[in-house]
């Protein structure tokens, strides 16, 4: 299955141990349009942890259009400086995508990467 920028999947994101992991959603936030000749993907954490937040995380309400478009089922953040590189056996399913809050996301990625 193909991941492209902007999708929203359920994914077992890594604990900073890189041994363990939690069953959470990620923004997959790498351009599928530059050929690594990898399978991996390049995805953020997204939280229901609302106190995750800053100039780098990106606050989504479950009740909007956008919440709604991304399959989030608690209001969450989109936290850009928590990165990972996710094999695809690690991806269950993709459960949405991210449109209207992606500039908000190359935003906060800009100010992580010091682009």
């Amino acid at each position: 299955m193909s991941y492209n920028r902007g999708d929203v999947i359920l994914v077992r994101f890594p604990h900073s141990n890189l041994t363990t992991y939690s069953k959470r959603p990620a923004l997959v936030v790498q351009d599928e349009n530059i050929k690594t000749g990898l399978s991996q993907r390049v995805v953020v954490q997204i939280t229901s942890n609302l106190q995750r937040s800053g100039e780098t995380r990106v606050f989504v309400s479950k009740n909007t259009k956008q919440g709604q478009e991304m399959g989030v089922l608690t209001d969450s953040v989109i936290v850009a400086d928590n990165i990972a590189t996710i094999l695809p056996m690690a991806i269950e399913k993709t459960i949405g995508r991210c449109c209207l809050s992606m500039p908000d996301v190359e935003t906060a990625l800009k100010k992580v990467l010091k682009l």
